[in-house]
C-alpha cells in the first residue's frame, strides 16, 4: 500500500507564528486582518450549500492581540445545525497560508468528503477550494476540522461544532435552553504565541500543552440563566493535547450522550472526563440563584474556565421534574441490540502503543532492575494521564526526527502505515484490543479515532462497560486495555490514529480498508 504523508508537508513561509506579522510578507494584508467576530448558529436544511473559508484574524486573549485562524472569520467556527438525516455541500475555499483540507469528525459521510489528505483527496492548496457532500446519520454533536498540520491550524482557531437534531426527539428529555461549548487550550510566552515551525513539528513526545485555557475560543465565558432551568451543554474538546475533566461545583449534573449520540441510559455525573476530539452531551439543573464555577479540575490544581450566574427570577416553564428521572434510551439500546451477541467472542485484531526514540537503537521496553528503566521511567509522571506538561524543555524540543510514536499490530509486527492488510468487508463486526502498555519509554494516555465507523467501548482493563454509548474516539490511559467493537459499516479506505495532534505528525496512525458488498 502507498505510504501517505496525512499531515505534513512544506508550505511557503519560514516561521508559523501566527501572534507575529511575519505569516505574510504582504504588510498591507496584516494591516487589514479583520478581528475576529462572534460564532454564528447556521441552520442549513436537507440539500443545502454552505460556503466556508479558513482565513487569518485577529483576537483578542487575556489583553494581547494575536493573528489566529478562523472559519468564517470567528473561533469557533460557525455552528452548523441541521436535522438528522440531512445531506449538506459545504465549499471550503483556503485563504490561509498552508495547505488545508476539511474533517468532519465523527460523521459517517462517504468517504470522498472525509478529508485525508493523499489518502480521499488532494490538500486544497492556498488560495484553492473543495466541496465536500457531508451526510448526517447519527444526532449528536460532531465538529470539524484540518487533516493538515492540525499542530498549527487547528490550535490557531481552525475548528467548529456541528449540532444534528434528532429525527425523533422522543428519547431526548425537555431542555430550557442548549448551550455548545468548545474548550481548549493555547500556550502563551511574553505575551505572544509560542511559534511554530514551517517543516518541523515540535511538542511529539506530549503533544502541545497549553497555558491558558479557552471556552469557544475566550478565557471569559459567561452563562445567565433563570432559577430552575435546565440547560443541555453539547462539550467538545478541541485541544491538541489536554485532557479535560469538568464540573460545575453545586449544580447537579447528567451525562445523557457521548460522541455519536446518546448513551443507553442517563447516568449522575460530578465530573466529565474528555480527552481530545471526545464529546459529551450533560444537562445540568441549576435550582438555586447565585454563581456557579465551570472548572478544569485535576489532582493538583483547579482552572476556573467560565461563571454561570443564576438569577433570582424563576423560569417560566420548569423541566426540573423531567430532569431528576434516569431515562433510559430506546433508540440507543435497539441500535446495540443487533451486535450484543458479539460481545464475547475473541478479538479479531490486536494493537499496541509504543515508542521508539532517536538513538536508543529502536523500540524500547522497560527491563526491571536496568539502568534504562530507571531512566526511561522517570519521563513518565507515574500517571495514567498527563494532566500537564512536566518536561517542557524535552517535549518542546522533541520532533518526527526524533522519536516515533508507533501503533503496532501485535500479530505481524507491522506499524503505523506499514499495516497494509487490515482489509474488511462492509457488514464485518470487528473486535479490537488495543494495549497502552505502562512500560514504554513514556507512558501516557492516547484518544484513539477511528475515521468512518462508530464502535462500542465494551470494557477496559477487563472490565465490562454497563452503559454503551456510540463513539468515535476513545481515551485510553496508560497502563490500560481497551476492547472495541467496531461496525464496518462504511466502505472506503480510512485512517486510524491518535488524535494528540503532534502524535500522528510522529507516526502515529494507520490504514484500514472496508470494502463495499
Amino acid at each position: 500500500m502507498k505510504k501517505f504523508i496525512i499531515f505534513l508537508s512544506s508550505f511557503s513561509v519560514i516561521l508559523l507564528t501566527a501572534c507575529q506579522t511575519s505569516n505574510t510578507s504582504n504588510e498591507e494584508e496584516v494591516l487589514n486582518t479583520p478581528n475576529a467576530t462572534t460564532t454564528p448558529i447556521v441552520e442549513l436544511a436537507d440539500g443545502a450549500t454552505y460556503d466556508l473559508e479558513a482565513s487569518f484574524v485577529e483576537k483578542e486573549i487575556d489583553g494581547s492581540i494575536h493573528k489566529m485562524l478562523a472559519y468564517n472569520g470567528s473561533i469557533p467556527g460557525p455552528t452548523i445545525k441541521v436535522q438528522q438525516g440531512s445531506t449538506i455541500t459545504i465549499n471550503l475555499t483556503n485563504n490561509t497560508d498552508i495547505e488545508t483540507t476539511l474533517h468532519s469528525h465523527g460523521v459517517r459521510l462517504d468517504n470522498a468528503f472525509d478529508g485525508v489528505p493523499d489518502l480521499t483527496q488532494e490538500a486544497i492548496p492556498v488560495g484553492g477550494t473543495f466541496s465536500y457532500e457531508v451526510r448526517f446519520d447519527d444526532a449528536g454533536v460532531y465538529w470539524y476540522h484540518p487533516h493538515f498540520r492540525q499542530d498549527y491550524a487547528q490550535d490557531l482557531g481552525l475548528y467548529g461544532n456541528y449540532i444534528v437534531v434528532p429525527s425523533d426527539s422522543s428519547d431526548w428529555s425537555l431542555v430550557n435552553r442548549e448551550e455548545i461549548l468548545a474548550v481548549d487550550d493555547v500556550l502563551i510566552e511574553d505575551g505572544n504565541l509560542t511559534d511554530y515551525l514551517e517543516n518541523e513539528v515540535t511538542h511529539t513526545l506530549m503533544g502541545r500543552f497549553g497555558n491558558t485555557m479557552l471556552v469557544n475560543g475566550d478565557t471569559d465565558y459567561e452563562l445567565q440563566v433563570d432559577k430552575g432551568e435546565v440547560v443541555r451543554f453539547y462539550i467538545t474538546n478541541t485541544a491538541n493535547t489536554r485532557v479535560f475533566n469538568l464540573e460545575i461545583p453545586g449544580a447537579k449534573m447528567k451525562l445523557v450522550g457521548s460522541d455519536n449520540g446518546l448513551f443507553e441510559k442517563d447516568e449522575w455525573k460530578d465530573e466529565i472526563l474528555l480527552s481530545p476530539s471526545e464529546r459529551a452531551i450533560v444537562e445540568v439543573l441549576f435550582e438555586d440563584s447565585g454563581s456557579y464555577d465551570l472548572v478544569h479540575q485535576t489532582p493538583d490544581k483547579t482552572y476556573t474556565l467560565g461563571k454561570i450566574s443564576v438569577l433570582d427570577q424563576e423560569v417560566t416553564q420548569s423541566y426540573a421534574a423531567d430532569f431528576n428521572i434516569l431515562k433510559t434510551h430506546t433508540s440507543t439500546v435497539s441500535s446495540v441490540d443487533p451486535y450484543r451477541s458479539s460481545f464475547a467472542k475473541e478479538p479479531d485484531k490486536f494493537l499496541s502503543i509504543d515508542l521508539e526514540m532517536e538513538g536508543m537503537g529502536g523500540s524500547h521496553s522497560m527491563h526491571s532492575g536496568t539502568m534504562m528503566e530507571n531512566s526511561m521511567m522517570s519521563m513518565g509522571n507515574g500517571e495514567a494521564i498527563e494532566w500537564e506538561d512536566t518536561m517542557n524543555m524535552m517535549n518542546s524540543s522533541s520532533n518526527e526526527d526524533t522519536l516515533t510514536w508507533k501503533l503496532v499490530d501485535e500479530e505481524t509486527n507491522k506499524e503505523n502505515m506499514n499495516i497494509d492488510d487490515w482489509e474488511f468487508k462492509q457488514g464485518d463486526i470487528e473486535k479490537i484490543r488495543i494495549t497502552n502498555p505502562n512500560d514504554t519509554m513514556h507512558p501516557m494516555q492516547h484518544p484513539i479515532h477511528l475515521h468512518g465507523q462508530r464502535f462500542l467501548v465494551l470494557s477496559v482493563d477487563g472490565v465490562e462497560t454497563e452503559n454503551l454509548g456510540w463513539k468515535d474516539t476513545v481515551l485510553i490511559p496508560a497502563g490500560s486495555t481497551v476492547d472495541l467493537l467496531v461496525v464496518m459499516d462504511n466502505p472506503g479506505q480510512w485512517m486510524l490514529h491518535c488524535h494528540i495532534s503532534e502524535h500522528p505528525e510522529a507516526g502515529m496512525m494507520m490504514p484500514f480498508n472496508v470494502s463495499s458488498l
